[in-house]
């Protein structure tokens, strides 16, 4: 079962990239919640802080592809030394601005700044182990797993080491660790020469057009920012169920049981030898992961107040996310030329990005108005919408379905 795993490890500067691209992965999953802990210290606002966090998150998934697209065509270390210094030090200026009190639209203005200059490391790592793997597309889907699995342990901690900064220390301590992180992981990651992918140079009769303008992409990304939405939604209502009945404290240790098992199926998929092909992987695990997510809703509405059995529905619905991501990425990164393979699994990882931030305002309505049992409904919907819009797009994804897979 760990033959998969073994090759993939014995690959010369493997681990060394993606132990980088970890360090470098961590601020993503701790930013949201530092600026929030931080802005409400010195505000007491959290529409405020939620506004901000919004805003950067948008700026996020429209900025990570476009410099992705240039770490494409100039080269991933290249493109990391200009974005990570002018990220750090508009983050700082960030924290500046809010301790002086200077005019809230200046706190816009620094995060639209620091998020704007991202190149997300996830699509980063991944397309350096396309590189050094070459054409065995069975490695690259255990390559794909196991970066799956490590998304899992930077979002279940990143939130927990940014709350334990800003306690312990000072509210602002939280945003420093995570400058800290990045400073540390780009310095790693810009050591690791040998593996870094050639750059691809514009040449003449070369279609350089956002890929978001391609027909499948557009597929693609629609339904994946309907799972991003529903990531954040659930996320929002745990916390929210959990409060209802008294245990907030436990509402991390519910997200973690439901990254937990996240993190088994990324793992034992990567030893998997896949006889679908990636399209037909992310359409059923759409499916199953809509229909594990039924019973969530349902666990709140027939079980009120039983915490256990809303454990036990998490971790099954949990199974479902790593496939459906691992696939998702897969079939985007085979739809296009090596030359932009960065740049398209960066439109994939914005799509998670942009619906993370689309149903947080209505959540939080509903969570208000009507309770968090209520509010279950929302991440079922977003699956539902997800579903559905794979339809305008049928012909399109019959055709990749088709493929014969690698």
């Amino acid at each position: 079962m760990l033959s998969s795993y073994k090759r993939l490890f014995a690959i010369p500067g493997g681990w060394r990239f993606s132990f980088a691209g970890f360090i470098l992965r961590m601020p993503i999953s701790m930013l949201y919640i530092a600026i929030v802990l931080f802005v409400v210290s010195e505000t007491d606002s959290y529409a405020l802080a939620g506004a901000l966090s919004m805003f950067a998150s948008v700026v996020l998934a429209i900025a990570t592809p476009l410099w992705s697209r240039a770490a494409d065509q100039f080269g991933q270390n290249r493109i990391l030394s200009i974005t990570a210094p002018i990220h750090i030090i508009f983050l700082g200026l960030f924290v500046y601005l809010v301790k002086s009190d200077a005019p809230t639209w200046s706190w816009f203005l620094a995060a639209m700044i620091f998020e704007g200059f991202v190149i997300g490391s996830g699509q980063m790592v991944r397309r350096r182990w396309i590189h050094a793997i070459g054409e065995d597309r069975k490695l690259i889907d255990t390559a794909y797993s196991f970066e799956a699995m490590v998304d899992e342990i930077v979002f279940t901690s990143g939130p927990v080491i940014a709350t334990i900064f800003a306690s312990m220390f000072f509210p602002a301590a939280a945003i420093f660790a995570a400058m800290g992180f990045l400073a540390v992981g780009a310095v790693l990651f810009l050591l690791q020469r040998k593996t870094q992918p050639p750059a691809h140079p514009k040449e003449v009769g070369d279609d350089r057009s956002l890929l978001i303008k391609d027909r499948f992409i557009r597929a693609l990304f629609i339904p994946m920012m309907m799972v991003g939405a529903f990531f954040s939604s659930t996320g929002l209502v745990i916390v929210g169920y959990s409060d209802e009945y008294g245990v907030r404290e436990y509402s991390g240790l519910f997200i973690a049981i439901w990254s937990l098992s996240s993190g088994i199926s990324a793992f034992i998929s990567g030893t998997i030898h896949w006889k679908l092909n990636e399209a037909k992987r992310f359409i059923r695990s759409l499916i199953a992961l809509m229909l594990l997510t039924i019973p969530i809703f349902l666990s709140a509405q027939l079980f009120q107040g039983n915490l256990w059995i809303m454990a036990v529905v998490l971790f099954f619905n949990g199974l479902a996310i790593a496939p459906l991501l691992t696939a998702g990425l897969a079939v985007a990164e085979r739809s296009v030329s090596e030359k932009r393979t960065t740049e398209v699994l960066a439109w994939a990882i914005a799509a998670l990005n942009l619906g993370g931030a689309i149903p947080t305002a209505l959540t939080g309505y509903i969570i208000d108005t009507y309770g968090p049992s209520v509010a279950f409904i929302i991440p079922v919907g977003c699956m539902a919408i997800s579903l559905l819009s794979l339809l305008p797009y049928l012909s399109v994804w019959q055709k990749k379905s088709a493929e014969i897979p690698a």
